[in-house]
């Protein structure tokens, strides 16, 4: 049974209303599992791991196999209450797809109930990932080898929706889609004291300041001006009450590249800013960095420009080169360590990415389903790799 645009809308919305966070997607676990048992079953191997309990791999057997295709849809929503007003609005309290992993899985549902009852010339294997929003997924599956064996994926593709772009609108580029993206802690460790005595303390709220003045010059002058580097604090606490020179500090923000060369090279000023503040102002400084698996999604230039040149000039797809954005992808840790292309589905949201009020246009489903198994069935027939 190859779904049609009605049945997928239908699946969308019954995955829309069971919305889980990252790590806890039994639900929608087992209602793809239900999916996928109504398709043929001849070329289909199913996988599940005890160590990631709610990813789900789906082998489709090729017919004359020359490599092993790999698709990804993430699975998790967001800690984001709904304000639209929807007969199949989230059920879970609190808890919504703001992020369009509905689409997403939909989507990777349509492509593969069509190999279900078309089989390929070479394998694919379908991952439904958990955990991209946080926690990182991606990196978990690849880290307790889930891609081994006949689950070995030589290129990986996946897609996310985008609300700015037309419906069905496919896009990418052959360098960077999303940034890379760490996460940074500073302890500030001075003394306190009488706000009348300051010779007697060690202000941390000044140390604070100086490093965060001083962290701003990574941009604008350590870093090529045509290239991109985010950092931004965006919260920091110290003190107690007004008239007590605080001894603590921590300030909290995040760390942005479009490369992990870039991503890596910002973390190695901000330690050394910090070292110096350490002798200027005789006080200890800890930087803490968490990255997980959110690094830049970097697209493979022989695999993305193959892509873009089917689907220019595919008279059936509706395509634009985009621009990279500076918001976060776990898909970036696969990307790191297999080759492949990640790509935009334009659903033409009047509400943004993450926000309350987020709703895909549905007719985004099917342009996406056929713009990539006509893209999967071109790749396939070719004899290069």
């Amino acid at each position: 049974m190859v779904l049609d645009e009605h049945q997928l809308i239908d699946i969308r919305r019954k995955l829309h209303q069971i919305p889980e966070l990252a790590l806890d997607e039994f639900q929608t676990h087992s209602y793809l599992k239900k999916v996928i048992a109504t398709f043929p079953q001849n070329y289909l191997e199913l996988k599940e791991f005890k160590e990631l309990p709610t990813a789900l791999l789906v082998h489709i057997q090729g017919s004359n196999p020359k490599r092993t295709i790999g698709y990804r849809a993430d699975m998790d929503a967001l800690p984001v209450t709904e304000e639209n007003k929807l007969s199949y609005a989230s059920k879970n309290k609190g808890v919504m797809h703001a992020c369009g992993h509905d689409i997403h899985m939909t989507v990777a549902l349509g492509i593969l109930s069509y190999y279900a009852s078309n089989q390929p010339k070479d394998n694919i294997v379908v991952f439904f990932q958990p955990a991209e929003e946080s926690d990182s997924g991606g990196k978990k599956a690849y880290d307790l080898g889930l891609f081994q064996g006949k689950y070995a994926v030589d290129e990986f593709y996946g897609l996310h929706d985008n609300a700015d772009l037309a419906t069905g609108v496919i896009g990418t580029n052959a360098e960077t889609l999303f940034a890379g993206t760490t996460e940074v802690n500073v302890i500030i460790q001075g003394k306190s004291g009488h706000a009348a005595f300051p010779h007697n303390a060690n202000d941390a709220v000044i140390i604070a300041a100086n490093f965060i003045t001083q962290v701003q010059t990574i941009i604008s002058r350590n870093i090529d001006p045509i290239k991109c580097g985010v950092i931004t604090f965006g919260k920091i606490e110290a003190g107690t009450i007004r008239n007590v020179i605080a001894g603590t500090a921590r300030l909290e923000g995040t760390i942005r590249g479009l490369t992990q060369d870039m991503i890596e090279f910002i973390r190695k000023r901000i330690v050394e800013i910090a070292k110096g503040l350490e002798i200027s102002f005789n006080a200890k400084i800890t930087v803490e960095y968490n990255q997980g698996g959110y690094y830049p999604v970097e697209n493979d230039s022989k695999l993305s420009e193959r892509f873009i040149k089917y689907m220019e000039q595919d008279d059936q797809v509706r395509f634009q080169i985009t621009k990279p954005a500076m918001t976060g992808e776990d898909f970036g840790y696969l990307l790191n360590k297999i080759p492949g292309t990640m790509f935009w589905l334009g659903v033409s949201s009047p509400g943004s990415l993450h926000s309350v009020d987020f709703l895909p246009h549905e007719e985004a489903i099917m342009a996406g389903v056929r713009a990539f198994t006509r893209f999967l069935n071109y790749r396939m027939n070719l004899e290069e790799d």
